[in-house]
């Protein structure tokens, strides 16, 4: 969890009031909300950030503060896009150990954001964030504790206290990254039937049966998926369809593919490759972060933070199988999270330790992308989030 800064404060409901909703965001034509969320300092971020996104130019319009928080770094959208939900990372939440959850509302004539609550990530280091697809919970993955946990969403889009948790346990064969779990993200099938885990200390996917209308997260049947040992999963993505899914592994900077059972949710491991140039080589400073796979499917993207790229791979439809196609620097250092606009245009690259958003367009025929020359500054941008996505 390369660069991650949790800071040991209790949130107080009063210090995460949502900026003033007079300093509208000049609207771009046909524009549409995209969220930041960032890690927080006196000087370059005080929490979420929103922009107005043009899905014909890749334009975006100079980011605004949304709402204040302590360390918002993942965020999840509501379906309908009337809500924002955030991981806060912090030591402490209501004066326990462990961090938190936020709900907030969104202000449709300019994007800002309202805090209605918050509650206990039920673990420390809460690294990743969704909501389901039926808008019912936030499913919360804690990297610190190694433990996920359901939260539902009440009827006016505030959250409830967890209905549902889980503690990983086990090592992996790294000693200096393995010694305890690392939940790192939380991920549902296109059924929102099945939510799948990659925990970095365990080099395991796991896999629960999820209840979308009681919040209940049960131990599946076939538990997990491994992968490679002192591998390190971090992040996951399936393939529209549903038949195929991907997990990019932090540590040795590779992805493997699998061939999902939506019947059953067991993943089965079909390749390994690389997301490096040439030989693969891992070098110090090197480590993965962000997998996601295009709208159409034919394409799968992930962020290397060191080597500081975008690796591109097109996307068997009969295998599910990867074939390299390009690695592009991302134009900044450290790319965290990236964000694909739901037409497939465009890829958002969020740039950490330059503290930047870089804008590229994507050739919908290969999969490649190219830098528009668009950029704008966003202190410690970790995570891009599209409203309705």
């Amino acid at each position: 969890m390369l660069g991650r800064t949790v800071s040991v404060a209790v949130i107080a409901l009063v210090g995460l009031t949502a900026v003033s909703h007079t300093r509208e965001i000049p609207q771009a034509p046909s524009g549409q909300l995209v969220y930041f969320g960032t890690y927080t300092n006196d000087t370059k971020s005080k929490g979420i950030y929103v922009s107005r996104f043009n899905p014909q130019t890749g334009a975006l319009t100079p980011p605004q503060l949304a709402g204040e928080a302590r360390n918002p770094s993942y965020l999840a959208v509501h379906p309908k896009g009337t809500h924002v939900y955030a991981v806060s990372e912090v030591g402490e939440t209501d004066g326990k150990p462990g961090g938190a959850v936020l709900a907030f509302r969104v202000q449709p004539s300019d994007g800002t954001l309202t805090l209605m609550n918050q509650q206990s990530s039920v673990g420390g280091g809460p690294a990743h964030i969704v909501a389901d697809k039926a808008g019912r919970n936030v499913l919360v993955a804690n990297y610190g504790g190694g433990s996920v946990a359901v939260l539902p969403i009440d009827a006016d889009g505030s959250l409830k206290p967890h209905s549902a948790f889980a503690q990983h346990t086990g090592s992996g064969a790294n000693p200096a990254r393995q010694k305890s779990p690392h939940a790192h993200s939380i991920n549902l099938d296109p059924a929102n039937r099945f939510a799948y885990v990659p925990d970095l200390g365990i080099d395991k996917v796991m896999i629960y049966r999820f209840g979308a209308d009681k919040g209940t997260l049960e131990a599946n049947d076939p538990p997990f998926a491994a992968v490679d040992p002192g591998a390190g999963p971090r992040h996951f993505a399936f393939h529209p369809q549903g038949r195929f899914a991907y997990v990019i592994n932090e540590i040795s900077c590779r992805i493997t593919a699998f061939t999902a059972d939506p019947s059953k949710g067991g993943l089965t491991a079909t390749q390994t490759v690389s997301t490096l140039p040439g030989d693969g080589e891992v070098k110090p400073g090197y480590s993965t972060a962000d997998v996601q796979v295009h709208p159409s499917g034919r394409f799968l993207y992930g962020s290397n933070r060191g080597h500081d790229s975008i690796v591109v791979f097109a996307i068997d439809q009969k295998t599910g199988q990867l074939k390299l196609v390009q690695h592009e620097p991302t134009g900044g250092s450290t790319p965290r999270a990236f964000g694909l606009d739901p037409s497939g245009r465009f890829l958002l690259a969020a740039n950490q330790r330059s503290d930047s958003v870089v804008v590229f367009r994507i050739d919908e025929s290969t999969g490649r992308i190219t830098p528009t020359g668009q950029t704008i500054s966003l202190g410690a941008p970790v995570s891009v989030k599209f409203a309705g996505r």
